[in-house]
């Protein structure tokens, strides 16, 4: 009964890591394609309203209770805008130039990012030299990416900083939120920061004229469905649970093999290639990213 149990849980285990591989690898790949017909707020926007709602009520059916204090609220909006707003947004804004490929590797930057921040504060823990190896490498990886070239637009180059950004704000919205002592249950919490978010890109798209550009076609609709059902709701209810059914440097993983997955993609799909600095660039990151994972934090 306890070996059934087991394999049944490891089972389990395989099958939320194959949905966060296969599935956040291929956001970058429907973000690229629905965005040229759904315009970036509106489309990150509608996203998150729809399955902030949806996990919404799969909480409260759990009766997951809301945030009781002022001070709860002040952190989920500012996870809100950091990991919605800026973290996804951001992104979707800059897919409009750059390819769905370099999306993806400078996104995987965010483990760096997240192990530099977790050394900040009164709780960091200082890394080890191994690690702190990684990050160096890492960071000059993603230096490459985004080291101007003559070939690369005013606009893609605005793209590639707007990318980075993102993750510098993913991973210090992760790392805040960590730190923060919120009661509030993991699935209500995505929740509401999906809709506050969703509901600010949706605002900031109708603000600035959208409405008039979305063309509703069935490539911008499957995109955007995909999107809120696969990407928001299973990768991300997937990636919740793991949290705590694994170790932390197994989760790392998604941070390198998401990539390879969204240059697959994108050279299958979309026939993305990338430049000689850019595969350099792409080969460091995944290295530093790798160092981070396997050496983690100072003993």
């Amino acid at each position: 009964m306890a070996a059934a149990t087991d394999r049944s849980s490891t089972l389990g285990i395989l099958a939320a890591f194959a949905a966060v591989y296969l599935v956040w690898g291929s956001t970058y790949l429907a973000i690229r394609v629905a965005v040229h017909d759904i315009p970036p707020g509106l489309l990150a926007g509608i996203r998150f309203v729809i399955a902030g709602l949806i996990l919404g009520a799969a909480a409260a059916w759990h009766r997951q209770a809301l945030p009781r204090s002022l001070k709860e609220w002040n952190v989920i909006l500012v996870m809100a805008a950091t990991l919605v707003v800026i973290g996804n947004g951001f992104v979707t804004w800059a897919e409009q130039w750059v390819p769905s490929n370099q999306t993806a590797l400078l996104i995987a930057s965010s483990a760096l990012w997240t192990a530099w921040f977790g050394t900040m504060g009164p709780r960091g823990t200082p890394l080890s030299r191994g690690a702190k190896a990684g990050l160096a490498i890492g960071f000059l990886g993603a230096g490459l990416m985004v080291w101007p070239d003559e070939s690369v637009s005013l606009a893609e180059a605005w793209g590639l900083a707007a990318i980075l950004f993102s993750a510098v704000a993913w991973s210090a919205g992760m790392i805040y939120g960590r730190g923060s002592g919120v009661s509030v249950r993991p699935l209500m919490l995505a929740a509401l920061q999906m809709l506050i978010g969703g509901l600010i890109l949706t605002i900031w798209g109708v603000m600035v004229g959208e409405l008039g550009r979305v063309a509703w076609t069935l490539t911008g609709m499957g995109g955007l469905l995909y999107l809120t059902i696969f990407g928001s709701c299973i990768a991300y209810g997937s990636y919740i649970w793991l949290i705590h059914q694994t170790t932390p440097a197994r989760l790392a993983t998604i941070a390198y093999v998401n990539p390879a997955i969204a240059t697959l993609l994108g050279w299958w799909i979309l026939d993305e290639a990338l430049e000689g600095t850019q595969l350099a660039g792409m080969g460091i990151i995944i290295l530093g990213v790798a160092l981070v994972a396997i050496y983690g934090r100072a003993r």
